[in-house]
């Protein structure tokens, strides 16, 4: 450990509501009271709910000395630097995960080996059915076959003409 860290900050003894006012140093906190403090640091009460707890921050010693430890760890937590993740952090996770999955995360697949053989084949199948059908029932397909006609019963064009 360095000279220039920071202290670390004293831990907050959390115990069990409804215990009695004049508590010793070394007892732990109602977490209630510990939350209620917090919310109040962290400016996310009401406005009669903080005066509420500024209140009893001034007339009470466990609401006075969970706002003493909360406001030291925040003064503590606050002169720490923040550490910002590399630049190849996300090549890393990712080159990790793909090695320990043995290529079975994050593998370049084609089409055959995300989808079955036997599903392509009737999707396959399914789709020439359709294109037959379509060029059969078109007047100008040409799977279309032309029947001949047969001269019985018309006289053609040759009846209208002279």
């Amino acid at each position: 450990m360095t000279d220039d860290a920071p202290p670390s900050p004293p831990p907050l003894r959390l115990a069990e509501p409804g215990g009695d006012a004049a508590r010793p140093q070394d007892e732990e906190l109602p977490e209630d009271v510990i939350a209620r403090v917090s919310d109040l640091l962290d400016g996310a009460l009401p406005a009669a709910e903080r005066a509420e707890v500024e209140r009893l921050i001034a007339s009470d010693a466990t609401w006075r000395r969970a706002h003493a430890e909360l406001t030291e760890t925040r003064n503590f937590l606050s002169g720490l630097q923040k550490a910002h993740a590399p630049v190849s952090f996300a090549d890393g996770v990712t080159e990790t995960i793909h090695q320990r999955s043995a290529g079975r995360l994050f593998a370049k697949r084609t089409l055959g080996d995300r989808v079955p053989l036997g599903a392509l084949l009737v999707i396959a199948l399914a789709a020439l059915v359709v294109i037959g059908y379509v060029l059969w029932s078109s007047p100008t397909g040409s799977l279309k076959v032309d029947r001949p006609r047969s001269p019985q019963g018309s006289q053609g064009s040759a009846a209208v003409l002279p």
